[in-house]
């Protein structure tokens, strides 16, 4: 087996047993410069849809199933991003982002999560074949950017208590970018105990504390494996157990024939309907901003 780099496009799972916690860290490099390279978007899209697919590698990575899906999807009605979404499917990431081009450029450099979304919401999607279980939070988007905004979502829809740090920079080698994500579970990783009727318990604080700490140039510094980072916040503790990593690479499930097969699920009219003055059937897939023309006789 391949030894996974703990550097760069890789998710690292982390328990503190004594303080009832658990996290992820993640960082994305070369596998997020895949994914924007074909989009052409702006460096403050590139920076958003970047901190949007690390808090996806973070949320994915804790899907048991190895068939699991997570997606992020944060949409508003009349914001200058009208759609983000991020989606993981066994460690592999894809993501786009729908917006005005014109609002954007009035906005500014450096504008707001309100600016972009003005009142919108984030929904995050769990999928897991394997006990045919689904789930679906959804939260206001509010707050400084996408980490308080997952911050919420876990307080709001599932009662945990949890800190996220996020960022994401662009260097001489390109886009990189990474996530820190700890949780409070005072009853272990199956517990179903709800935070509103346990409010006593000191262990967190301590654990938010020693988190937060983290600074963004220590999650985006290509050169820091991720063990060495959690060891940096969590050396006092008298026990922390990283479980195996997760690699991650940008992963889009279209291609031709893929893209046929879909086509081929319409009525024979729709299908001829769908062909363009050249004869075929061009799809375009958003989040790999690829253009697939399909001959009309193969769909």
């Amino acid at each position: 087996m391949t030894e996974i780099s703990l550097k760069q496009d890789v998710a690292l799972g982390v328990t503190v047993p004594s303080r009832h916690a658990r996290g992820r860290a993640a960082r994305i490099g070369p596998a997020l410069d895949q994914i924007l390279a074909n989009h052409g978007y702006p460096p403050v899209l590139e920076q958003l849809l970047a901190e949007a697919l690390v808090l996806t590698a973070l949320l994915g990575s804790l899907l048991k199933d190895p068939n699991g899906q997570l997606t992020i999807q944060a949409q508003t009605d009349a914001g200058i991003i009208d759609l983000l979404v991020c989606d993981y499917l066994g460690g592999e990431l894809r993501g786009y982002v729908r917006h005005d081009p014109d609002r954007l450029a009035e906005a500014g450099p450096n504008p707001t999560l309100f600016s972009l979304f003005g009142r919108g919401y984030l929904a995050i999607t769990f999928d897991q074949p394997a006990t045919k279980e689904r789930y679906q939070g959804i939260v206001p988007l509010e707050g400084e950017g996408l980490a308080e905004a997952a911050q919420s979502y876990f307080a709001q829809s599932e009662q945990i208590p949890s800190i996220v740090r996020l960022s994401a920079r662009k260097d001489e080698q390109g886009w990189v970018a990474g996530g820190l994500m700890f949780q409070h579970l005072p009853e272990g990783e199956e517990g179903r105990d709800r935070l509103h009727t346990r409010l006593d318990h000191p262990e967190w604080p301590h654990i938010a504390v020693l988190v937060g700490s983290v600074k963004a140039e220590e999650l985006t510094d290509r050169e820091l494996p991720l063990d060495d980072l959690v060891w940096r916040l969590l050396h006092e503790e008298e026990e922390v157990r990283t479980l195996e990593p997760v690699a991650l690479s940008k992963g889009c499930r279209c291609s031709p024939d893929y893209v046929a097969s879909v086509i081929a699920r319409f009525p024979p009219d729709e299908r001829a309907a769908m062909v363009g003055d050249d004869g075929l059937i061009r799809v375009d897939c958003a989040f790999c901003a690829t253009s697939f023309p399909i001959a009309a006789e193969a769909a």
